[in-house]
């Protein structure tokens, strides 16, 4: 682009902003076609190992998407008539939940004893209003005693109990996870008012699934009218000119209609990270219209025409504005690399609402500028005293702030290897969100919603009923209740024994597994025909009956002990089982667990990949191989150090942090291109010397600079106030890192030009032309 065009831009400025406009409606009407996915599966690949043994696990049994209702008595007793009759109650009504196939609870477990020869399979809790104490008493011994039920139904205190509703969705309509969420809660309310004595917990799988879109609808209801506000006032304070400030918003506004109208046309299906891209373009953009404004504005108080101001700060602004565009895009374009789908659609719209903000900003703002009514006070000799002074005092101690900011970075980057990978899913949500706090309350009261699940097979030619396979398991399931951090083992054993001991007049030395085949095969199959429909054992059992699912319910840990808990489990299938029973373990909890590993090691490539195009770009760009080797050290130490500071204070780095690098890296380099370019053009054009050019570069761009960078900072730190921890984390750790990198712009890159960054002048210095 040249002068020419740009004044023929402005000529026509009407027609401009029409067509600008009628693109915008025809992109924008694609917002209709987005839509919202609130399945935790979609941030797992297809191809992802860890999803294909999770789908793999729950097409051979009944899915383990599940509602959980933690009943917890204010008097601490479960085994009262009232209570009971409230779990007999909600019991039945889980039946009407959309989708349930399965309730189970204490009310409803089928309890076996033997009469004579007969064995009885009965509810363990039938017409609790009418039983006698005796009855209570004994049921609750029962319960308490039950391998099948204690820290899974009930608590061993016997003060809490839990009804679980297995789900299968239909995966037709998006209202599906509503649909059930909104059933469970009116159920809870019905619970609470029908005995005020209880207190209800919702959990579960769903309702984690729930939380998600809600968690964003919150963020969208709280947060974007916070940055819209935090923007205009500062535009305000800033621009000083009614007309920038209400042409940057159209900007803002419109730039945001492109990206979500492009992600409606492109398919891509909206997740809670995603709903912070209009946020963090809202923030891009305004940086892009602040470059422009700030020298067009600068330009017409020095006494320049309207038209001429704004020529000239397209001319000085387009190089360095495109820069700065196309290198964040090439960042977020990088989040490609991420295992998570949803930090790719992040990446993509971000990236494309940053090049959409690059085109309305030198199209669509200048043509508006030249239409809205715009007074400026001529002020032939304006300075900046403010960057000025500050530009002296850098000069000044260059030295110093050289070495000072040299051991501060490597101080904080070598606190990098602090952090450590833990990333639990039911944290994604703030403390206040309720499906966190019921979760919270259901594991230290009852049981977990952390799971490893195996599917053990029997061996070639081998049925479940095997004696030898039966010993297998259950010394495998003991094995894991021995581990920390296991709460339960749901494992086929534990109702085989019960079996031997029932076909054996209840004697309690006969509760051990059967020693012959064919015996057991008997009392599986006697049982199966006992029980009511819905209450089988296929969530158990495969089709064939040969192999069986054994589920481990684990309290809240690490990612790393779950980890290691997988990896010695492993070896101990390895060291006492045959080769057929070698699996591996598999549940949500193990996904999410492998994910953090998996997208840290898939970031680091893609960061690295952009940071090598960014530089190669910059090194064309700025026509220097040596301004352009030492714009890497800026533009790569901000992460470092930011994670190192990380490291310090928190120490901890999940699924979103991983992807920061890459979010940041595009980022960071803007307020470099921007000084730079102003460097380097003091060089060439003024022919000043490397500290005549670095005054000229603060007092040009110097505002802009602190400006956009405070917006970047704050329109990011906002999503730290998201319920949403991915988005809380990702948003807080990229506005330190934006401003740790203003830091170093400001007082590192300098004096690394001035001891550095000199260039060798061609020809005569051109005159100034601003």
């Amino acid at each position: 682009m040249n002068e020419a065009f740009f004044a023929a831009l402005l000529r026509y400025r009407w027609w401009v902003v029409l067509a600008t406009l009628v693109v915008v409606a025809v992109i924008g009407s694609g917002i209709r076609l987005i839509s919202f996915s609130n399945d935790y599966r979609m941030f797992f690949s297809p191809e992802n190992p860890q999803l294909q043994a999770f789908e793999s696990l729950q097409d051979t049994y009944t899915k383990n998407d599940n509602v959980l209702f933690v009943i917890a008595p204010k008097n601490g007793q479960v085994f009262t008539r009232e209570t009971l009759a409230t779990v007999e109650w909600l019991t039945k009504q889980a039946w009407q939940i959309p989708y349930s196939i399965r309730v189970d609870s204490i009310s409803n477990f089928q309890h076996t004893s033997a009469e004579g020869d007969d064995l009885l399979v009965r509810d363990l809790v039938a017409d609790a209003p009418q039983l006698g104490d005796a009855d209570l008493e004994q049921a609750r011994d029962v319960a308490v005693n039950e391998p099948l039920l204690v820290n899974r139904l009930i608590s061993p205190d016997a003060r809490v109990t839990g009804i679980n509703v297995t789900i299968q969705l239909q995966e037709k309509k998006l209202t599906e996870v509503p649909d059930v969420a909104a059933f469970a809660r009116n159920l809870v309310a019905q619970a609470e008012a029908r005995d005020p004595n209880i207190d209800v917990h919702l959990t579960g799988m769903v309702i984690m699934n729930n939380a998600f879109p809600e968690a964003s609808q919150k963020d969208m209801k709280t947060l974007y009218p916070l940055m819209f506000a935090f923007i205009l006032v500062l535009l305000a304070l800033m621009l000083k000119s009614t007309s920038a400030t209400v042409a940057t918003m159209l900007v803002i506004v419109t730039t945001i209609i492109c990206t979500m109208g492009l992600t409606g046309w492109m398919g891509i299906q909206m997740s809670p990270p995603t709903t912070s891209v209009p946020v963090i373009v809202m923030t891009l953009a305004v940086a892009d219209c602040v470059h422009i404004l700030v020298i067009f504005l600068h330009g017409m108080r020095r006494g320049l025409g309207k038209q001429a101001a704004m020529i000239e700060s397209l001319r000085i602004n387009l190089t360095p504005v495109f820069l700065t565009s196309l290198t964040t895009a090439i960042g977020f374009l990088s989040l490609n690399f991420s295992d998570a789908p949803p930090f790719r659609d992040l990446g993509n719209m971000s990236a494309m609402g940053v090049m959409a903000a690059f085109f309305l900003s030198i199209w669509f703002l200048p043509a508006l500028m030249m239409i809205l009514p715009l007074r400026v006070k001529p002020v032939p000799e304006e300075h900046d005293g403010g960057m000025e002074r500050f530009a002296e005092f850098v000069i000044r101690n260059r030295n110093r702030l050289f070495w000072v900011m040299a051991i501060l970075i490597v101080g904080l980057v070598s606190q990098l290897p602090r952090n450590q990978l833990n990333d639990i899913f039911v944290e994604y949500f703030d403390d206040e969100v309720p499906f966190r706090a019921d979760t919270e309350f259901a594991t230290e009261n009852l049981t977990g919603i952390y799971l490893i699940e195996y599917s053990l097979p029997a061996g070639a030619d081998k049925k479940i009923s095997d004696p030898e396979y039966l010993q297998q398991v259950e010394a495998f399931a003991d094995w894991y209740r021995q581990q920390p951090g296991v709460l339960h083992v749901n494992v086929l054993t534990d109702i085989m024994k019960r079996l031997n001991k029932n076909m054996h007049g209840d004697d309690a030395d006969w509760y051990r597994l059967p020693d012959d085949n064919e015996l057991a095969a008997q009392y599986l199959l006697l049982y199966e025909f006992s029980l009511p429909f819905g209450l089988d054992l296929n969530n158990q059992i495969n089709v064939a009956k040969t192999a069986t699912r054994m589920t481990v319910t684990l309290d809240t840990i690490s990612t790393e002990s779950m980890l290691a808990m997988e990896a010695r489990a492993k070896q101990w299938l390895q060291n006492n089982t045959p080769d057929h029973m070698h699996v591996d373990g598999a549940s949500s909890a193990i996904m999410f667990a492998h994910i953090g590993h998996r997208n840290v090691r898939s970031m680091l490539k893609g960061t690295t990949i952009a940071l090598l195009l960014i530089s190669a770009i910059l090194l064309v760009a700025l026509r220097s191989l040596r301004i352009g080797l030492l714009s890497v050290i800026p533009n790569l130490v901000p992460i470092g150090m930011a994670l190192g500071l990380w490291g310090m204070l928190v120490g901890q780095v999940g699924l979103a942090l991983s992807v920061v690098a890459g979010v940041t890296i595009g980022i960071v380099v803007d307020d470099t291109v921007h000084f730079l370019s102003k460097y380097v053009r003091a060089q060439r054009e003024r022919g000043l010397s490397p500290e005549d050019a670095v005054r000229y570069a603060f007092s040009t761009v110097g505002t802009a600079l602190w400006v956009t960078s405070l917006v970047l900072v704050v329109g990011f730190g906002i999503l730290a106030l998201s319920a949403f921890e991915l988005n809380a984390g990702m948003g807080l750790l990229t506005a330190i890192t934006i401003g740790l990198a203003l830091l170093a712009d400001f007082l590192f890159l300098p004096p690394l030009l001035m001891k550095f960054g000199g260039i060798a002048h061609e020809g005569a210095p051109a005159v100034a032309r601003t």
